[in-house]
């Protein structure tokens, strides 16, 4: 019996002394349960084609578009009062500046517009706050939206209001990363502007196609 409590002695003595140097409490104690990941990626993409990229890339969305006024009608503009496909090219930047989680993405929309309108050519630059859904990060295909906004004429048709309250809605589709974090998209809508400081307003349905990037 000696012999064994002999063999045993150290053994006790060795790990009460190991016991002793653990952080029982305290802020050592506490910090081994928050080491850093390594493995802080986000995945991007679908299917099994997807890539995880470090960062998280899909933060920041940005659009660039072409869009042609498809049919379009202005009232108390121009010579006779109404006349159809008044609306010609348009060019737009579109960034995703807030997000509500796995819900909707709060965009700024600048564009510049040109029109023809009895025998002058109009043309203009809008800032559309613009509510689209789902959000981009969900990386559904289609989605929709609504804005309202300010233009401004940089060239306008006399005695006819230089800043009007511009309105959209639209509905699309994008596909994300064909092309590393570029892709493209088609949008089609309605695109209205009431003159504000005089009368008249443009009515318009326009396609619109162009390049989305997320990084």
């Amino acid at each position: 019996m000696k012999n064994v409590f002999s063999m045993i002695l150290p053994l006790l003595l060795v790990g009460s002394y190991a016991l002793a140097q653990q952080p029982v409490v305290g802020r050592d104690a506490a910090a081994k349960y928050f080491q850093k990941n390594d493995d802080d990626t986000v995945y991007v993409g679908g299917g099994g084609n997807g890539s995880t990229v470090a960062g998280g890339p899909s933060d920041h969305y940005l659009a660039i578009h072409f869009a042609r006024y498809m049919a379009s009608q202005s009232y108390d503009w121009g010579k006779n009062g109404q006349e159809d496909d008044v609306g010609n090219n348009n060019f737009g930047v579109t960034y995703r500046v807030g997000e509500w989680y796995n819900s909707m993405d709060m965009n700024i929309r600048m564009e510049y517009a040109d029109y023809s309108v009895a025998d002058d050519n109009p043309s203009k630059i809008s800032f559309l706050p613009l509510i689209t859904f789902p959000d981009a990060g969900s990386r559904f295909p289609l989605y929709f939206g609504a804005g309202a906004g300010l233009g401004i004429f940089m060239k306008q048709t006399n005695s006819k209001s230089m800043i009007t309250l511009d309105y959209q809605l639209i509905a699309g589709a994008r596909f994300f990363n064909v092309f590393e974090n570029t892709g493209f998209f088609l949008e089609a809508g309605l695109r209205n502007s009431l003159f504000l400081l005089s009368s008249g307003q443009l009515n318009g349905t326009f396609l619109a196609a162009g390049l989305v990037f997320t990084f």
